[in-house]
């Protein structure tokens, strides 16, 4: 018992990327696995897992926010999916030097400025 990683859920607790990436890193650390994870073979795990979370929308049209139809199985296994693709890009960020929260922000305040907000609805615009 005792690792660091391992921690009981808790729903109240925010958690930051920062955490993410030092449980992640001590992950891998702890099984010698930080000789595979190069920043080419993250990011093909990456792609990997985008892929297994597309495969869970493939067939199912448009859904609904909150996904109201939804099992609870489906959206445990949604949420696991979404999980492996945070992670995976959590740990691309910090072996290639990135700090993924900043850039995050930066890319915000890019496209902020990018398409600036007007008195227009999207629908009222492309009437115009």
């Amino acid at each position: 018992m005792g690792s660091s990683y391992e921690f009981s859920r808790n729903e109240n607790k925010d958690v930051s990327l920062q955490e993410l990436r030092d449980r992640l890193a001590e992950f891998a650390r702890v099984r010698d696995w930080e000789q595979y994870h190069s920043p080419r073979n993250l990011l093909l795990a990456l792609v990997g897992e985008v892929g297994e979370l597309s495969e869970i929308f493939q067939w199912k049209g448009e859904v609904a926010r909150g996904l109201p139809n939804w099992s609870s199985d489906d959206k445990e296994h949604l949420g696991e999916e979404l999980s492996d693709v945070l992670l995976y890009l959590i740990q691309l960020a910090d072996v290639c030097g990135l700090d993924l929260g900043q850039a995050a922000l930066s890319k915000i305040v890019k496209n902020a400025r990018k398409y600036p907000v007007t008195n227009q609805t999207p629908a009222a615009a492309s009437t115009n």
